[in-house]
């Protein structure tokens, strides 16, 4: 070999190298924005399954209306007597004729204030701040007008079933069975808020004797 010959080597491996660290690169900003979304999923998780604990657990403490309420029709309630369900009673949250909804069945004496302070009287919310609780409630006559379910009729008051409906056994069992006083039907609307502005919008049915 002549010793003027020179040997020219091209640079593969260099260039070889700068193509893997390119590659890895990329990859690496790959698994990072796909470990900040697996993070985020899991954030978006966590809040999700605290917020539907803390729904199931205001509609336990809805429980505490239902109470209230019901001590109201009994005994020497504000509401035991039939002679005052006929007529509206703000101070006891209570309207004798149905109250308006929305397309919900919500009514609109708890998605407004002004609304509200026509039926009821605020005074009469359950709070509880150590558990950051607040309820509001709304009981309604299911009947079209004020006065007596009597004279109303099933033309403008709701009715439970009366004994003479056949709901199993035999039409002549139903037939021998003491019938009920005449009932009529009340609602018991909630709007249950808690922690992180949770809310939750409960109703009950019941009836009692009118007479």
């Amino acid at each position: 070999m002549s010793p003027s010959r020179r040997i020219h080597l091209s640079p593969v491996r260099a260039r070889q190298r700068g193509v893997v660290l390119l590659f890895a690169l990329i990859v690496l900003v790959i698994l990072l924005a796909g470990g900040v979304a697996v993070v985020r999923s899991m954030n978006a998780s966590l809040s999700s399954a605290g917020n539907l604990a803390f729904k199931r657990d205001l509609v336990n403490q809805g429980e505490r209306a239902v109470a209230r309420v019901l001590a109201t029709f009994d005994g020497s309630g504000a509401l035991a007597q039939a002679a005052t369900r006929q007529g509206h009673l703000k101070a006891a949250n209570y309207s004798a004729t149905a109250l308006q909804t929305n397309d919900q069945g919500v009514p609109l004496a708890l998605l407004s204030d002004s609304a509200f302070n026509a039926v009821g009287q605020s005074s009469n919310d359950i709070e509880d701040e150590d558990a950051q609780l607040h309820i509001r409630y709304v009981i309604d006559r299911l009947c079209s007008a004020t006065g007596a379910s009597g004279v109303l009729g099933a033309a403008g008051c709701v009715f439970p079933p009366s004994n003479s409906d056949v709901r199993g056994g035999s039409s002549q069992e139903m037939g021998t069975r003491i019938p009920p006083p005449p009932s009529i039907t009340y609602r018991l609307s909630m709007r249950v808020t808690g922690p992180r502005d949770t809310q939750v919008f409960l109703q009950a049915s019941f009836a009692r004797p009118d007479q």
